[in-house]
């Protein structure tokens, strides 16, 4: 990634994206490269210009923002989405992170949280309050289709990967995973990407989700 945040813009009011575009272009290290009105003209533009972040909202006409996820995820895994809505529906949030969503945010944020969760999103970093994990912690009881079994996870992470997805697990930025283990950043973005590549799991969120619910610890034998 540059060392400037490309972020694409995805609403059906004009005046939000807008409002938006204006208050993140004020910001050093952030760059809108596009607007999008629904969840269609997003994917044409993702296919054409592949931006770092995109901030996209949930209910559009034409294409919803749930559905353009699936398709992006799926065409473009390494793009970044938060779902920015005023949707706080329990069901939304969990699709939204099933379909492979890094984040979910209502739109009564303030701008600092804004500029902060797409510069730690832009880093791999979750953009999920506690209470939202919480939630999705209730909710997902069973283990993702095509997951191993937690017996089976411990036999495959190493030691170290272990180590870094109980960190993940209580929340941990990718900085402080490296401080705390005394190994680079790059390192930690390293065993996540095998940690997800092994649980077959799309980001760092359904991982935590995961390990919380099946008891999977660093400390345990």
């Amino acid at each position: 990634m540059n060392d400037t945040i490309e972020v694409l813009l995805v609403d059906d009011h004009v005046l939000v994206r807008k409002g938006v575009a204006s208050l993140l272009e004020s910001h050093e290290g952030i760059t809108v490269i596009g607007e999008a009105g629904n969840g269609c003209e997003a994917i044409n533009f993702v296919r054409e210009t592949v931006p770092d972040v995109i901030l996209m909202d949930v209910h559009m006409p034409k294409c919803d923002g749930l559905h353009a996820v699936r398709v992006i995820k799926h065409e473009m895994p390494d793009v970044k989405i938060i779902m920015l809505t005023v949707d706080e529906h329990d069901e939304i949030l969990f699709e939204a992170i099933k379909s492979g969503a890094q984040g979910y945010l209502l739109k009564k944020l303030t701008p600092e949280e804004l500029i902060s969760t797409i510069e730690a999103t832009a880093r791999g970093e979750v953009a999920l309050s506690q209470a939202m994990m919480g939630k999705l912690l209730a909710q997902f009881q069973r283990p993702p289709a095509g997951a191993a079994a937690a017996g089976d996870i411990r036999e495959e992470l190493t030691a170290r990967e272990l180590e870094v997805l109980s960190q993940i697990t209580n929340g941990a930025t990718n900085r402080e995973i490296a401080e705390m283990l005394n190994i680079s950043e790059n390192t930690v973005k390293r065993h996540l990407q095998n940690i997800l590549s092994k649980l077959h799991l799309q980001n760092r969120i359904q991982a935590a989700v995961y390990a919380v619910r099946e008891g999977l610890d660093a400390s345990e034998d």
